[in-house]
């Protein structure tokens, strides 16, 4: 059964503590039950959410098909922004686009970068049903998020929210330190399987590991990298990432009343799968609406480019199928910021040839020119592709849908019009202008 632990909070180190934290007391950390390997029973109600969702998925994987290759890693950044905004950080899919591509920027943005970089190597490494899951590689995907920390799972007492640094005033304090390891284990067990309903799994493996919070940073964003990992694993996605917690992020105070009903005495489990598979049926409504938009960005980027061509009696008007123009073109969905060298590394041409495409594209109105503070050119932005990604953003955090007369709280500002004057695409259509 969970449980709560007493314990004393009596700190030694009082000098950087307000007056209130330093004052000692005893607060209870709770200590869950371990999972097993097996689904629990859960209410008619939870179970039909789930199958429901567990469609939804499947029908937007295969809706999405082949476009994923280029779609997942644009999913899993618009993914790592939500994170980045509920865990305070506030950055833009343009601001990370542009220090991902120069690896040099503010650190917030460099830390988001460093959770898409993670989610991708727990995709790729953890994936495989056939592997065993164990503690160190849920230390190892935290420690790629969060480099900058020792490696391994915590050895003192933490806690989650409240309005100073004590237990005493926090919202939720995990189990003690003595008891991490043990829970890890098991969670890896839980994780390692893969019979039963994806979305139940996921959804118990993602609060199992908040409830431990098992790190001193990055809790959060591993949390939320493994759901993917259990999606994966059972084949509920094959092709696409759905970004599931960009939903949590529209709606913060719903996230934490349902892992805190996972936590009660009685654990109201149930209420906690029907808002997760909410959740994964509006983030996979948003994933094929955002891929949809990208395809049709795509299509409409080619016919400017052509008309430009004609406009400026460039021949052939359509480049060749082996044009450097067209490639760097096909690629703008997963590499919305290009420097000359990086251009021409990828796509295997010279520096002038890539040169000659970016400053064709640049011309087109297709990418931007982003200078720095002495005006010194610094790269080229695909800002309309840039612009479908915080589209969707704001999207995400009214829960899906039209945010003209519901617009979101926190997230990135409206992208607003172009540099030609022309408003982005789908401002109007999608009623997020």
């Amino acid at each position: 059964m969970p449980h709560f632990v007493e314990r004393l909070w009596n700190p030694q180190d009082e000098g950087q503590l307000s007056r209130r934290d330093r004052a000692p007391g005893r607060y209870h950390a709770y200590v869950p039950d371990e999972l097993g390997t097996r689904l629990p029973s859960i209410s008619a109600e939870a179970q039909t959410a789930a199958e429901d969702a567990l469609a939804v998925l499947a029908r937007a994987d295969e809706r999405i098909g082949t476009r994923a290759a280029y779609l997942n890693h644009l999913l899993i950044r618009s993914e790592s922004i939500s994170s980045s905004w509920i865990e305070g950080n506030r950055v833009t899919p343009k601001r990370l686009a542009i220090a991902e591509a120069l690896n040099a920027g503010p650190r917030v943005a460099l830390d988001v970068i460093g959770n898409v970089r993670a989610t991708e190597d727990a995709i790729a490494e953890l994936a495989d049903p056939s592997k065993t899951i164990t503690t160190r590689d849920i230390e190892k995907l935290q420690h790629v998020i969060e480099p900058s920390l020792e490696a391994g799972l915590r050895t003192e007492q933490n806690w989650v929210g409240g309005p100073g640094w004590s237990p005493l005033r926090a919202e939720f304090v995990p189990p003690p330190e003595t008891e991490v390891r043990r829970l890890v284990a098991d969670l890896a067990g839980f994780v390692t399987e893969t019979s039963g309903n994806p979305v139940v799994r996921a959804a118990i493996a993602h609060a199992q590991f908040e409830t431990i919070h098992p790190f001193i940073d990055g809790n959060g964003r591993t949390g939320r990298a493994l759901i993917h990992t259990v999606l994966y694993r059972a084949d509920a996605l094959r092709n696409v990432i759905i970004p599931i917690s960009t939903v949590f992020a529209g709606d913060t105070d719903t996230y934490i009343a349902g892992l805190t009903a996972f936590r009660a005495d009685p654990s109201r489990l149930g209420d906690w799968i029907v808002g997760f598979a909410r959740a994964t049926e509006l983030a996979a409504g948003n994933a094929v609406r955002l891929a949809d938009d990208v395809a049709e960005l795509d299509a409409r980027s080619l016919d400017d480019l052509i008309a430009f061509r004609r406009e400026q009696s460039i021949a052939p008007a359509v480049p060749r199928r082996d044009a450097v123009v067209l490639r760097i073109l096909a690629s703008l969905a997963t590499e919305p910021v290009l420097t000359v060298e990086g251009a021409a590394k990828r796509h295997g041409v010279s520096t002038t040839a890539a040169h000659r495409a970016l400053i064709e594209l640049a011309d087109a109105g297709i990418l931007g020119r982003t200078k720095d503070q002495r005006g010194r050119l610094i790269c080229w932005t695909a800002d309309r592709h840039l612009a479908l990604v915080t589209l969707t953003e704001r999207s995400n955090r009214v829960g899906a849908g039209d945010t003209a007369r519901r617009a979101p709280k926190v997230g990135p500002a409206v992208p607003g019009y172009d540099h030609l004057g022309q408003l982005r695409p789908h401002a109007q259509t999608r009623g997020l202008g």
